[in-house]
């Protein structure tokens, strides 16, 4: 299983415009409908919201990555989020967070979303891999970083 096989330019947002941890989500969540993965926003933000009332998924070094497993959701998809300004997402290090992996999988996938979740963080402790993420100057570069790294 790779990332780039739940990920494309339509679940991209290279300027989320969001200033708190809900906005993001619900930022993210748009990006999933308007992509088609998903069949309910709402359902989407609420389980996200609910995930992260147990435990931040602000991991820390800039990178969120708030996950999902709902009924709502038609497949699998990672939905991908970028502010250059930061933004406060109450991370485990206290730090502002620029990096936002949304993981949205069906309510019958098993642990597919671990998996995902466990090669983004293997990609993700790497410096260089999120400069590589910062400094893409558009979609398609995203792809590549995610791809190839």
């Amino acid at each position: 299983m790779e990332i780039n096989e739940f990920i494309n330019e339509e679940l991209i947002k290279l300027n989320l415009k969001s200033q708190s941890k809900q906005a993001v989500i619900e930022e993210l969540a748009a990006v999933a409908a308007a992509a088609g993965v998903i069949t309910d926003q709402q359902q989407i933000i609420t389980a996200a919201l609910e995930r992260e009332a147990k435990g931040t998924t602000g991991v820390g070094k800039g990178v969120a990555i708030p996950h999902v497993k709902s009924s709502a959701v038609k497949k699998p998809a990672v939905i991908f989020g970028r502010s250059q300004s930061g933004i406060d997402y109450q991370s485990m290090d206290e730090k502002l967070s620029y990096l936002f992996f949304l993981i949205t999988v069906p309510e019958n996938s098993h642990d597919q979303h671990l998996k995902l979740l466990a090669q983004l963080s293997r990609n993700l402790v790497h410096a260089d891999f999120r400069e590589k993420l910062m400094a893409a100057q558009n979609k398609t570069e995203v792809i590549d970083v995610l791809t190839n790294h």
